[in-house]
C-alpha cells in the first residue's frame, strides 16, 4: 500500500506572534492567516522487512533502522521520528511500524511559511490514513503542536499547525492551557480573486533564526513595554484585518498590514535588518502599497500588496535583486491524502 499526503504552507496576515506561549496563555492571541498553493508532501509506503526508513528529498536527508517502538533523536530528521514515536506510542499500541516515508516542501526551513510544522502535518495525516485512525481536524493539528513544540522541542506559535489542518482563511484565538478555536472566513470569490491580483510573494534567500521567537517568549516574560504593547497592537490588527479581508477592502488591508509589520518590529530586536529594509524600500518605491515579512520575522518570504497595474513593475524590480517571486495562489481545503493499492 502506498499512501500520499499533502498540506498546504500559509501566509501569515496579521496577529502573528500572539500565538506565542507565554503571551497567549496570560493576554490571549489572534491571528488571520491563510493557505496557498504551496505544499509539504508526504509518501508513506507501507513495507514488510521490518524496517523504518526516512528520506527527504529536497534536503537530502535519510535514515534507516529496525522498526522500534522508539527511535532516538538525535538530530538526524528528528520530526520524522517524533511523528513515527507518538503515533506508534499512543495510537498502535506500542508496536513497531515497518514503512518507507518520502518527504519535501515547496519551501526551505525558516522560510516564513510555516513549512515545519506543515509538515509534521502532512505525516501524521499519512499515518491517519493508514491507520484508520479517527481523527478530525483539531485533533491533526494538536497532535502536530505536540510533536513538534514538546517532544521534538522546537520553539514556536500554534497557528501552522492549525493553518495547514484546516486550509483556507482562518482567524484563529489562542489561550491558556493551549486552548485554540479556528473560525473559518467565507471570503467572496471576488474579494479571492482581487486580493490575489493584488499580492506579491518575495523569497529574500534569508532564513529566519529561531533566536527571534526565543527573544518575543523572553520579552513577555521580561515584562517588556515595547514588545509587550507591540504585541498587544498586533492582535488588535489581526481584529481589523479580518474586517478588510471580509468586505475586500484592499487599501485598509494595505493599511493595517503595514501597521502590522511596524509593530512586529518592535518585538524582537532581530526581526528586520537593513537587506530587508532596502527590500521594503524598493518595492515601495516600485508600487507596493505595503508590506511585511510573513512568519517570526529575519528573513523568508516577504508578501506585499501593490496595485494590479504595476504589479508587473514591481515583480521585475524585485527579481533582480538576490531573491526572488514566486506565483501564488489561495487555497480552501487544509491537509488531503489518499491511497494507492
Amino acid at each position: 500500500m502506498i499512501i500520499r499526503t499533502k498540506a498546504p504552507l500559509r501566509l501569515g496576515l496579521a496577529g502573528g506572534g500572539t500565538d506565542l506561549s507565554p503571551y497567549c496563555d496570560e493576554y490571549g492571541g489572534y491571528v488571520l492567516n491563510a493557505t496557498i498553493d504551496m505544499y509539504a508532501y508526504c509518501t508513506l509506503e507501507v513495507t514488510t522487512d521490518k524496517c523504518v526508513q526516512f528520506s527527504t528529498t529536497d534536503r537530502g536527508e535519510s535514515f534507516s533502522s529496525t522498526a522500534q517502538s522508539k527511535l532516538d533523536m538525535d538530530g538526524n530528521l528528528d520530526l520524522h521520528k517524533g511523528v513515527y514515536n507518538k503515533i506508534v506510542q499512543e495510537f498502535n499500541d506500542n508496536q513497531p511500524l515497518s514503512l518507507k516515508m518520502t518527504t519535501y516542501s515547496d519551501a526551505p526551513a525558516g522560510s516564513g511559511l510555516g513549512s515545519s510544522s506543515t509538515l509534521v502535518v502532512a505525516m501524521i495525516k499519512a499515518y491517519v490514513e493508514w491507520l484508520n485512525l479517527p481523527f478530525g481536524e483539531y485533533d491533526i493539528a494538536r497532535l502536530a503542536f505536540d510533536i513538534e513544540r514538546e517532544d521534538v522541542a522546537i520553539i514556536g506559535g500554534a497557528q501552522d499547525q492549525y493553518a495547514a489542518t484546516f486550509g483556507g482563511f482562518n482567524f484563529m484565538e489562542f489561550y491558556e492551557a493551549k486552548r485554540v478555536i479556528v473560525n473559518p472566513l467565507r471570503i467572496k470569490n471576488w474579494i479571492i480573486d482581487e486580493l490575489e491580483a493584488s499580492s506579491v510573494l518575495y523569497f529574500t534567500g534569508i532564513t529566519r533564526r529561531a533566536s527571534i521567537i526565543e527573544e518575543e517568549k523572553a520579552n513577555t516574560v521580561s515584562r517588556n513595554t515595547q514588545a509587550l504593547n507591540a504585541m498587544h497592537k498586533a492582535k488588535q490588527d489581526a481584529l481589523a484585518m479580518k474586517e478588510a479581508v471580509l468586505k475586500g477592502n484592499i487599501p485598509e488591508l494595505a493599511k493595517v498590514l503595514n501597521q502590522s509589520w511596524e509593530s512586529k518590529k518592535k518585538m524582537a530586536t532581530s526581526i528586520t535588518n537593513s537587506d530587508i529594509d532596502n527590500i521594503y524600500n524598493l518595492a515601495i518605491a516600485n508600487g507596493a502599497y505595503a508590506g511585511k515579512l510573513s512568519g517570526a520575522g529575519g528573513g523568508g518570504f516577504m508578501f506585499f500588496i501593490v496595485d494590479p497595474i504595476k504589479k508587473v513593475q514591481l515583480v521585475n524590480a524585485l527579481n533582480q535583486q538576490a531573491g526572488y517571486v514566486i506565483n501564488i495562489h489561495f487555497t480552501k481545503d487544509g491537509t488531503r491524502g489518499w491511497k494507492i493499492i
